[in-house]
């Protein structure tokens, strides 16, 4: 006979361990010898040695006593079981390093690998850090909130902004970020985003996220709340597309009121906020849009450097 001590050291497990089999009604307790001390013998020593194995393997310690009485058929029946639990637990695992080693990137919140890619050609094609941060922030947002919709969205806003004439206008809602409210350049890019709609669109109903979804509202708020200028160019773009409304469209619009303006959501649900999609292709055709037409940001930066006649 042994000591409780003997046997968890030629087992490989740790006295503790042995007290917790004891606990969970797994390994039955000895008996003691007149010093009060439990003696463990071979019987023990092997209970032991299946309890290791099992709780190793991965099984709960609270179904190992229903597996010690299982018979053939019902024990590899839980031990399929639970190797579809432990599956899954790897795959969380799995997972939940991905995201630390994201984080340990920097990336806190971390996006697509095409959007990431996008972002880097804002910054080439001449956008303000301020409005990659924005667009970052929005998506980052987005992607959370409708990960359904967001690729659908980002494809769209993508495949717009590669063409350099309809760029102008987003790279126009950019830089009117300094601009005073009352500039009446903004009524101007206000108009020609409007038309955009109308030409983009005309009675269709436009795509984006859900119906009852408060993103596009949240977003236009962030927009909005970052420039004075951006409000004022929101609430000039919904009063455009008001007017070039008729009145079966005005009707279905005021049915929609979650709107965005800002060119970052791209076609999203309701009036003012799907500016750019991917019909808008059309409007490059010659004789249907020109690059002077709808080159706001050139327009903006030649009042800013009159010397210079546009952008440095």
């Amino acid at each position: 006979m042994i000591t409780i001590g003997q046997l968890a050291g030629y087992i490989g497990v740790s006295i503790k361990t042995v007290r917790v089999y004891h606990d969970k009604g797994l390994l039955p307790e000895p008996d003691r010898d007149a010093s009060g001390y439990r003696r463990y013998g071979a019987n023990d020593a092997v209970e032991l040695i299946k309890i290791r194995t099992l709780a190793e393997a991965g099984v709960p310690l609270a179904r190992i006593r229903d597996l010690r009485a299982a018979s053939d058929e019902e024990f590899r029946q839980a031990l399929g079981e639970i190797d579809d639990e432990l599956g899954a637990r790897i795959r969380s695992l799995q997972e939940t390093q991905g995201r630390l080693h994201r984080l340990a990137t920097g990336r806190l919140v971390p996006l697509p690998g095409e959007v990431v890619a996008h972002l880097e050609d804002l910054a080439r094609w001449g956008f303000t850090p301020r409005w990659v941060d924005l667009q970052r922030d929005l998506w980052i947002l987005v992607f959370a909130t409708h990960p359904d919709r967001a690729i659908t969205l980002f494809h769209d806003q993508a495949e717009i902004l590669a063409d350099p004439t309809l760029r102008q206008l987003f790279l126009g809602y950019d830089h009117a970020h300094d601009l005073d409210a009352d500039d009446p350049r903004l009524d101007g890019l206000a108009r020609r985003i409007a038309e955009a709609n109308r030409e983009r669109y005309g009675s269709d109903e436009r795509p984006g996220l859900d119906t009852g979804s408060e993103i596009p509202s949240l977003i236009q708020g962030r927009v909005n709340a970052s420039s004075p200028a951006w409000e004022r160019l929101d609430s000039l773009i919904r009063t455009h597309e008001r007017i070039n409304m008729s009145t079966r469209e005005r009707s279905a619009s005021r049915a929609s009121s979650r709107t965005v303006t800002i060119p970052v959501a791209a076609a999203w649900s309701g009036v003012g906020e799907g500016a750019f999609s991917s019909r808008w292709t059309r409007m490059a055709r010659p004789g249907v849009c020109s690059p002077s037409q709808y080159g706001a940001a050139d327009t903006i930066d030649a009042a800013r450097h009159p010397s210079g006649g546009g952008r440095p």
